[in-house]
């Protein structure tokens, strides 16, 4: 409403190129600090693909006018884009866009700038994901970066018509980077995050052994995934296959794509979703404590609501405020043959799934989360190759509340436990803002907010409906406010 959002220009060529199959990601950020979150798509490029784009290929910037109208101010702030671009990640700030080129944006009331050498070092290989967290717990964002395959036009298998499965194609190590006041570090290596070779297609982050710092769980394309548990001293020991979160119950590696990392069943403990191709189904994982997991995806029905679609973004959010947490997984064919709508599971009373379909079919690829309208229901913005974007507007009835908190904050209400991230899903970047649905409550009695840096704060007597602003009860030195 209130925009000509952009179609998202894939050129798909018959040659089949794998880059073809996964454009799209989109990021909610409120860019000008104003308090209304604005949207950032990323975009395709004709071949060949190193060629200056058309301005009808630019990544694209929208600003947020209110009352579900947005203003196109792509050509004012200079954003778009010198190349093939998949991924969007902001944070604190920040606009991380990767891509077959990347680039590092640093944004405050309004303007953007582009981070250069030698305060962010040049990024080779192709990055289809990035997230921002605070792992060393020193008040600065550090930006962790997913690639995924060594691909190269020139040298790209053919496979009979088909666009090729990832075995085909070498995998990458993913980066991290240190944010020392702006100047960025490549720490990949001595963190030992560098030591680990995958498909990566996600990023996310909580605390899953509750020893309060960050952890990273990375989503990989048909090998098994990552989780990298902080040692705290800077660096990180791989312990997927431990945790019980590196393939699933069948013993299958999956085709992994977007995750999404926080307390699905309240119980304080933060849980894995995450999306996969069709006939794999998108296991959920529940977090039992002691740094074990346990592989729920039938016994919840997710299994059974999945099999049949593959997915890609997705999100844990209430969205009908009834206190419980939901599943949405946005849907398409891989190989570009099949549209698909997109899922929406409801968590039932029983903690079991109910699933419903949303969206036209299409070929989805990105989704981000936020309230754009502030009405108190959580809005779905997701992309479609060959197709403009759309907007699932949240129609939620219960009573909410948002919690502004820097990224990393822990925020819990009674049973329920949430953190601030915008690292969610596929290729894209959602509202930091902490929600929470109240069902029928109209009054929270206490609001717990632990901070990244190991501090908490709460808040008593709680009207509900509003937005609660934390950042007043943290050192602003250590919490950047504009701009997400």
């Amino acid at each position: 409403m209130g925009a000509d959002f952009p179609v998202l220009r894939n050129y798909p060529t018959p040659e089949k190129r794998l880059i073809e199959t996964m454009a799209g990601g989109v990021a909610v950020l409120d860019y000008n600090g104003d308090g209304l979150e604005d949207l950032f798509f990323t975009n395709g490029a004709p071949p060949p693909y190193y060629r200056k784009r058309g301005p009808e290929d630019c990544n694209r910037l929208f600003r947020n006018l209110g009352g579900r109208r947005f203003e196109d101010v792509t050509e004012k702030v200079g954003l778009c884009g010198t190349g093939y671009d998949f991924a969007a990640a902001a944070g604190g700030g920040f606009l991380f866009v990767g891509g077959l080129k990347s680039a590092l944006f640093r944004y405050q009331k309004g303007v953007f700038e582009r981070v250069l050498v030698p305060n962010f070092p040049e990024i080779e290989g192709w990055a289809v994901g990035g997230g921002w967290f605070d792992y060393d717990r020193d008040g600065d964002l550090d930006l962790f970066v997913v690639r995924y395959v060594q691909w190269n036009p020139a040298t790209e298998p053919r496979c009979a018509g088909y666009y090729c499965h990832p075995r085909e194609y070498r995998g990458l190590s993913n980066l991290l980077f240190r944010n020392d006041k702006g100047r960025f570090t490549d720490v990949s290596a001595a963190s030992g995050i560098a030591a680990h070779v995958g498909k990566g297609m996600s990023v996310s982050f909580a605390d899953f052994d509750s020893d309060g710092r960050l952890d990273i769980f990375v989503a990989n394309d048909a090998v098994p995934n990552f989780l990298f548990r902080n040692r705290g001293d800077g660096t990180f020991e791989e312990v997927a296959e431990n945790a019980g979160v590196a393939i699933n119950d069948d013993g299958r590696a999956l085709s992994s794509m977007g995750a999404d990392f926080r307390d699905l069943d309240n119980d304080g403990r933060p849980d894995l979703f995450v999306t996969a191709l069709r006939n794999e189904t998108f296991p959920f994982y529940r977090n039992l404590g002691k740094a074990l997991f346990e592989d729920r995806t039938y016994q919840s029905l997710v299994g059974k609501a999945t099999l049949g679609v593959s997915g890609w973004s997705c999100g844990i959010y209430d969205l009908d405020n009834d206190g419980r947490k939901d599943l949405v997984a946005v849907n398409g064919d891989v190989q570009l043959t099949a549209k698909q709508p997109n899922l929406l599971l409801r968590q039932r009373a029983d903690g079991r799934f109910e699933a419903t379909t949303f969206g036209e079919p299409a070929f989805h690829r990105g989704a981000a989360f936020g309230d754009l309208d502030g009405d108190g229901a959580i809005d779905i913005v997701v992309t479609r190759l060959g197709q403009a974007p759309y907007i699932e507007w949240g129609t939620a009835k219960g009573h909410w509340l948002a919690v502004r908190a820097p990224l990393g904050s822990v925020v819990k209400i009674g049973d329920q436990t949430n953190v601030a991230t915008t690292a969610v899903g596929y290729a894209s970047s959602s509202s930091p803002i902490v929600h929470f649905g109240l069902g029928e409550r109209t009054m929270v009695e206490k609001v717990e907010v632990t901070f990244p840096s190991g501090e908490s704060q709460v808040f008593e007597n709680i009207k509900a409906d509003r937005f609660l602003d934390a950042y007043e009860s943290y050192p602003k030195a250590l919490a950047p406010r504009v701009g997400n």
